[in-house]
């Protein structure tokens, strides 16, 4: 086993204790988290009317988070458990029937859940101790991932399955885009689309985040995300970027301003663009300051690996004592 097969493994022990963790703890679990001002907003937002009084949007919302993380998928699982915690807290029993929540279910659109992680994802970061921060700055993670959903032909024209595949031998598939929080794990704001598309891989739903940013933040990501265009746009808005090398470009220590053992500072020049903005790349400097440092990651058992960071933030004031630039 690799370190990064015992990464993911512990990650999913973790990911496993807190679906334990929340199952066990019930509604209090996302009472601490949900607020119901949050959820109050998100339905004024959406114009969402509603009169039942078991499966409210707080219930409702509620047994459908239990209901994925629970190991029983089923709707009738789901609204059992709401049953029992009724009785549990000395409230009338509702009917164990599933056709009252999985209409109060279908009346929720799918705005309404992103609008919802958007405002508990704010107000979870404004409210977390600031001590939390690295160097008092914001650092946002930033990844994506994909998922497929049931074959029909609703889903199938919202989010086409893969062009590579015939038609009915391939399931819908969405792209899932987030940016979130180091300090305390919230998602500030994400974005769904299509597989394939002009403006669907995961660095044009980035370019659609920026306006998440604050001046001061540390934009954490993969190496995909190691892209001239987006870290100068990142960087013009006040932003650093700290990503792997990407596959596409090499590190030549040799070269650029030395700080140190496999520690330098390049200039990346301004390659030709797609013409996607011709404004806001005009607007873009002729270069990129960047820091590559190598990284060896040691560990008892396992293979020694070795990564390239990347990250526009230089440090230029502790790197030299004069200030001077000094290029090779």
């Amino acid at each position: 086993m690799n370190v990064s097969s015992l990464n993911n493994a512990r990650f999913r022990r973790q990911i496993s204790f807190l679906r334990r963790q929340f199952l066990q703890d019930g509604e209090s679990a996302f009472a601490n988290i949900l607020a119901d001002s949050c959820i109050a907003e998100a339905l004024r937002a959406n114009d969402v009317q509603w009169r039942d009084r078991i499966f409210s949007p707080m219930v409702t919302l509620w047994v459908f988070l239990i209901q994925v993380l629970s190991a029983d998928h089923s709707c009738r699982a789901a609204v059992a458990r709401l049953v029992a915690h009724r009785v549990s807290q000395g409230k009338p029993s509702c009917s164990a029937e599933t056709g009252a929540y999985c209409q109060a279910r279908k009346r929720i659109p799918e705005k309404f859940f992103a609008d919802v992680v958007r405002k508990t994802g704010h107000a979870t970061v404004e409210a977390a101790d600031t001590a939390w921060r690295w160097k008092e700055r914001r650092v946002l993670m930033f990844d994506g991932t994909t998922v497929t959903m049931p074959d029909t032909a609703e889903n199938q024209s919202d989010y086409p399955q893969n062009s590579a595949q015939k038609p009915g031998l391939g399931f819908p598939i969405a792209r899932i885009a987030a940016l979130l929080s180091l300090s305390c794990g919230a998602v500030l704001d994400l974005r769904i689309c299509k597989y394939a598309g002009k403006g669907q891989s995961e660095l044009g739903m980035l370019r659609q985040l920026m306006g998440v940013f604050s001046k001061g933040d540390v934009l954490l990501a993969d190496r995909l995300m190691c892209s001239w265009r987006e870290i100068a746009m990142l960087k013009a808005r006040s932003v650093d970027s700290v990503t792997r090398l990407s596959a596409k470009r090499t590190a030549d220590f040799r070269c650029g301003r030395r700080i140190g053992k496999d520690d330098h500072i390049v200039r990346w020049p301004k390659p030709v663009l797609r013409a996607t903005d011709p404004e806001t790349d005009c607007s873009l400097p002729d270069f990129l300051e960047i820091r590559e440092t190598r990284v060896r990651v040691e560990q008892a058992g396992f293979c020694t690996v070795c990564i390239i960071i990347v990250t526009t933030l230089l440090d230029s004031d502790e790197i030299t004592k004069d200030g001077t630039t000094n290029w090779i």
